[in-house]
């Protein structure tokens, strides 16, 4: 079977599509025939070796992917069956999507609901999952429609993209922050009313500024997540679940303790299955048939790399689709 292999050379990271046996594959109680996998912000860290994802190597990327269960020890599962993987280290630790097969545990992975074929379920994706769980986050906050407008920051990416048209589905007015001016359009169609230029966003911002957001949804971390706090509405929620910006946080606590804002921190790597499954069903009942066909730049395997290459350098907007078979 074909895969996207991972391998080292002199502190290098060299990605080849090679031919492997099964038997190669990591120890599981469920193999799946991947159909359908994608190329997330992670994978392209991994893939490029730009970031420490992957620590032992030989190492198959894709940290999701969608396919048909072909042997399965778990008695959840049944041969035919269609299922999903998001998370758990696989494509970081254990091999991952990015090849005909995988082998993991039933533990990690989701029964496709009514509603999702496999491509659709990748069209979604990690990204969308997270979306999704950032959306909840929100909602559980105590955030409704009619509260006021909603902040999507890094909202070219698959993660924004997707948050952006489930919080229109949902009918809250959404406001979008892109690196990018020429993807205003885009978001747009996705269901955003206003986009706004991260130049803006950049600056140290003061302790406390305007209040303009009820909710907001931040993908990017650093000044800018800081910034977005600043500027939440009393009783406000922030979801923040990436750190393309970066790690740190240059903020004080005068948001949390003199407006009443909530940060609730997003991890979609270790989500509980009930909880997951909750996040896939609504996934399925509110995303439209236009998102599917709005978000998505599908590639063939053998593209991985140089769609790894230009992910990184922000030149790939919504969801890279990878077809596997």
């Amino acid at each position: 079977m074909r895969a996207l292999l991972l391998e080292q050379q002199d502190d290098q990271t060299l990605a080849h599509i090679k031919d492997i046996g099964s038997e190669q594959l990591p120890d599981g109680d469920v193999t799946v025939d991947v159909n359908w996998s994608s190329l997330n912000y992670k994978d392209a860290l991994a893939i490029t070796g730009k970031g420490k994802i992957v620590r032992n190597f030989p190492m198959v990327p894709g940290i999701d992917f969608a396919g048909t269960v072909r042997h399965s020890r778990d008695d959840r599962f049944k041969e035919g069956q269609s299922v999903v993987l998001t998370g758990w280290g696989v494509g970081e630790h254990h091999w991952g999507g990015l090849a005909e097969q995988a082998r993991v545990s039933g533990e990690w992975l989701v029964p496709l609901p009514n509603g999702l074929d496999e491509r659709k379920a990748m069209i979604i994706g990690t990204a969308g999952f997270t979306a999704m769980l950032c959306v909840m986050a929100l909602e559980e906050g105590g955030v409704h429609p009619d509260d006021g407008d909603i902040l999507v920051t890094g909202a070219s990416g698959g993660v924004g993209s997707t948050a952006i048209a489930l919080l229109a589905a949902l009918g809250y007015r959404v406001t979008a922050i892109s690196g990018r001016d020429s993807n205003t359009d885009y978001l747009k169609a996705l269901g955003a009313k206003e986009v706004m230029s991260r130049d803006g966003y950049i600056e140290t911002p003061r302790p406390l500024e305007k209040q303009l957001w009820a909710g907001a949804v931040d993908t990017v971390g650093d000044k800018l997540l800081a910034r977005v706090l600043a500027q939440m509405n009393y009783n406000g929620t922030v979801a923040a679940c990436g750190l393309a910006g970066g790690y740190q946080l240059p903020t004080t606590v005068m948001p949390f303790i003199l407006r009443n804002v909530r940060l609730q921190g997003v991890d979609s790597v270790h989500t509980p299955l009930h909880r997951r499954q909750t996040a896939w069903e609504r996934l399925a009942g509110i995303l439209p048939d236009s998102f599917y066909q709005q978000a998505t730049h599908e590639i063939a395997l053998e593209q991985a790399p140089a769609t790894a290459a230009a992910l990184l350098n922000n030149q790939v907007t919504g969801r890279t689709l990878v077809k596997i078979r």
